[in-house]
């Protein structure tokens, strides 16, 4: 990594963290005292995504939003290999929609109580009876009319290419009902791959597809249609991040 990039890396890693914090408190402050509207607060994690997107050198694109309605529910389904899979989702990606994180985030201070206000959804990640309660609050939420960014994979990956979709995700989108739209990012295990720390300038892409219905799927077909919802997303990849 060139000098300049370096501290431009560097300076990014550092601002994170105070930036969340005061994303947080700005959206805790219009929530309470200002607008009390989770819709109009989304403009707070907004611009938190396209600062930290600008701080690092990172230009985004989104290709396909006409596929979809923006006064639609949906559950859009994407690979994930970077931190920055959600920066700029989060910055550019013009929908309103929600994220599903896991639990423990909402514990820790200003940003878990943000979280929760903003209308963010917990899920536990645990086994058993606790994880199988939060899969069900979750999708009525969803299915209430909140749209949400899942990663079926599950983590990010560490070598750039798409891996198996687990069946937890497509559960969820089941139980939910509501169409699910495959997402494609490209460009963004290049800008921070998993275990590095400090971002490359770089392009990403995001690729929308068109909505896929689910009301017909049962429990049952969930194998079957996380693998069909990972064929939809790998179309919407750049060769290079497809395995041969």
């Amino acid at each position: 990594m060139a000098p300049l990039q370096t501290i431009r890396g560097m300076i990014t890693l550092a601002l994170t963290p105070i930036l969340t914090f005061f994303v947080s408190t700005f959206s805790l402050i219009d929530l309470s005292w200002g607008r009390k509207s989770q819709t109009k607060a989304q403009i707070f994690p907004r611009y938190w995504g396209r600062i930290l997107c600008r701080l690092a050198g990172v230009r985004v694109t989104v290709e396909g939003i006409d596929n979809i309605d923006p006064q639609q529910t949906y559950i859009f389904v994407g690979n994930h290999c970077s931190q920055y899979d959600i920066f700029s989702f989060q910055g550019y990606f013009s929908h309103n929609f929600r994220w599903i994180a896991k639990k423990e985030l909402f514990s820790i201070p200003v940003l878990g109580q943000a979280m929760h206000r903003i209308g963010y959804i917990p899920i536990d990640r645990s086994h058993g009876r606790q994880a199988l309660k939060s899969l069900d609050e979750a999708a009525k939420q969803i299915a209430a009319g909140t749209s949400v960014l899942i990663f079926p994979e599950g983590t990010r990956c560490a070598d750039g290419f798409l891996h198996e979709f687990k069946t937890g995700a497509v559960l969820l989108a089941i139980k939910a009902g509501v169409p699910i739209v495959p997402i494609g990012f490209n460009g963004s295990y290049e800008v921070l791959p998993k275990g590095k720390l400090l971002p490359k300038s770089g392009k990403i892409t995001i690729r929308v597809g068109p909505p896929i219905p689910i009301s017909h799927c049962i429990a049952g077909d969930k194998q079957e249609l996380a693998r069909n919802l990972h064929d939809a997303v790998e179309k919407l990849l750049d060769e290079r991040y497809v395995q041969k």
